[in-house]
């Protein structure tokens, strides 16, 4: 791969993987509830759906998905469900005490799990690999050094991603003391929440 080309897809991954979005939003929320270091069972599990997401793009499911757009639906509603449950959750979630109640902490397969259904609710992503990969391939080349150069240098920006918005969360977490800006911030959550689960009910191919 040409080092303009890898440069080119490296700043256009970046400013699209920092973008705010329910990854990432729910990368800050778990640093909030649960601090950073145990966010990382929450990014492991976002992390995983992005690279099975990505390796499936390249499997050849983006094609099939946009030569199926029932098959597209099924997991788009399935998705936009999961993201609006999400929202709900986190606006009804416990402030004050019952928020720091130590029978609230989930387990780190509870963290991976959530994180691994989040990073899955969205097929778009599939279908946006599968539109930005060929964009950076160089049918001269081996197709499969390629890809793998696309999707480690995907993961490694993502992940970059993650690891600010944890921090970010980190800072927040003090600020956050009091119960009403628990309240507030919980409500403004499951409204965005909501909101990405309602774009992608309106969303298409």
């Amino acid at each position: 791969m040409a080092l303009h080309t890898w440069w080119l897809y490296v700043t256009a991954v970046f400013l699209i993987a920092g973008t705010p979005g329910p990854n990432m939003l729910h990368v800050m929320v778990q640093s909030i509830h649960h601090g950073p270091r145990r966010a990382l069972f929450s990014m492991t599990g976002l992390m995983s759906a992005v690279l099975l997401c990505l390796l499936a793009s390249a499997a050849g499911l983006g094609a099939l998905l946009k030569a199926s757009p029932g098959l597209y639906d099924v997991l788009r509603y399935a998705g936009a469900a999961y993201l609006i449950w999400l929202g709900i959750k986190a606006w009804r979630a416990p402030i004050g005490e019952a928020a720091a109640d130590p029978h609230t902490r989930r387990s780190a397969g509870a963290l991976f799990g959530t994180g691994l259904a989040t990073g899955m609710s969205n097929p778009k992503l599939i279908i946006f690999a599968a539109a930005l990969f060929p964009q950076f391939l160089d049918t001269s080349r081996p197709f499969w050094l390629q890809l793998g150069i696309l999707v480690a240098s995907f993961v490694v920006i993502e992940g970059f991603w993650y690891g600010v918005y944890a921090l970010g969360g980190r800072s927040l977490a003090a600020w956050l003391a009091p119960a009403n800006r628990q309240r507030l911030f919980n409500r403004g959550t499951g409204v965005m929440f909501i909101g990405f689960g309602g774009a992608l009910l309106g969303s298409r191919v």
